[in-house]
């Protein structure tokens, strides 16, 4: 069993005796995991710094004491994956956010699409994105990621179309696309983003606008998935398909 993952704000420079792991993560590690002297454990910042550390002993219910053996970094995956995932319906965007985070996702924004049901406005658009930044903390840790993806501020149509602008790649997933993903060209390096789009889909104008910005309509496969499950299929095929994955 790989060792489990915990984050921290900061990591010291170098080998370690006696570093403190508490507050949450401390507890967590402590009260729910158990963990005792002798078992391995990975602490990260969740920006790519992260170091293997062994157990030394605990104190109290949140306080794990780790002896690390150095710190290390892990570069950006290239090429960069961003998905633009439309507001789903209820908790369907946490699961969205999790299982992308699960596969590899590096980037995920949040897009008020005309068509979705879902707004976030005020107060609730706020918690609404916590919730999402939460998720994708949890299910990094979860699939033992050392840097998790970055969960941008909801954006609207006119500033999706300007990220698409500048990728290296750009597709949104659309029944009526005739290019099969799985054939795509594809760039070794640099980004790639793709849009999915809401239950009610793109609309014609979303479209036409994503179309000027040089992102092409592009499918899966026969099916047609939901918004919430479409992205995490797409991220999987692209990380194969630029050896991500290999």
């Amino acid at each position: 069993m790989t060792a489990p993952v915990f984050v921290v704000d900061r990591l010291p420079d170098g080998d370690r005796t006696g570093f403190v792991l508490d507050g949450p993560e401390g507890r967590h590690a402590v009260s729910v995991k158990r963990l005792r002297p002798g078992e391995a454990v990975v602490l990260t910042d969740g920006a790519g710094r992260w170091a293997e550390g062994e157990v030394s002993g605990t104190e109290g219910k949140d306080r794990l004491i780790v002896d690390l053996a150095g710190v290390r970094e892990e570069p950006p995956a290239s090429p960069r994956i961003t998905v633009v995932q439309a507001l789903p319906k209820g908790d369907r965007g946490e699961l969205a956010v999790e299982t992308m985070t699960e596969v590899g996702v590096d980037t995920i924004v949040p897009w008020s699409a005309a068509r979705c049901v879902t707004q976030w406005r005020g107060e609730r658009g706020l918690k609404a994105l916590g919730k999402w930044r939460s998720t994708a903390r949890e299910a990094g840790k979860q699939s033992r990621r050392v840097r998790f993806p970055e969960v941008a501020d909801a954006a609207t149509t006119r500033q999706v179309g300007a990220l698409l602008a500048e990728a290296d790649f750009a597709a949104v997933l659309h029944e009526s696309g005739d290019r099969p993903l799985a054939t795509a060209d594809l760039p070794a390096c640099g980004g790639i983003v793709l849009v999915v789009g809401p239950e009610g889909g793109v609309s014609p104008e979303e479209l036409a606008l994503f179309t000027e910005a040089g992102a092409l309509p592009y499918r899966l496969g026969r099916t047609v998935l939901r918004t919430s499950t479409a992205g995490t299929a797409a991220v999987a095929l692209l990380l194969g398909r630029t050896g991500r994955w290999s």
